[in-house]
């Protein structure tokens, strides 16, 4: 039975996931239970828009990822492994250490990247 414990080991594997993508975002947060990536200016928005974050949490270590709310479209191939871990729109939770999901995740963190860019391109930024 996974404990609190792992949640730091399972924080750092979601943080992971997304410090490749900070030299292309803006870093609002980083500390030892949160890691918080806003992406670049947004004409349609007018302001930076949420990108993604990885939070330690009571019960649990949350992955939030904006553009798959977005993006409806980017959840139409997951896993029912991943979709179980889903809470909401955009939120997925994990206890432990599960590697296989979390590559899944790092793949969908790169297809929703590729989204978020190219929307913010086409409307002309």
């Amino acid at each position: 039975m996974s404990t609190q414990s792992e949640f730091p080991l399972v924080f750092e594997q979601l943080k992971a996931i997304l410090k490749p993508f900070a030299s292309q975002m803006t870093v609002k947060t980083d500390t030892n239970d949160t890691y918080y990536l806003d992406g670049p200016y947004s004409p349609k928005w007018k302001k930076e828009v949420f990108f993604a974050s990885a939070q330690i949490k009571k019960s649990y270590v949350s992955f939030y990822l904006m553009p798959v709310y977005m993006y409806p479209r980017l959840l139409k191939e997951i896993s029912p492994a991943l979709k179980k871990r889903m809470q909401g729109k955009s939120c997925f939770n994990f206890k432990k250490m599960e590697l296989d999901l979390f590559k899944e995740l790092s793949d969908l963190t790169q297809k929703s990247y590729q989204c978020f860019i190219e929307e913010n391109a086409a409307n002309g930024n």
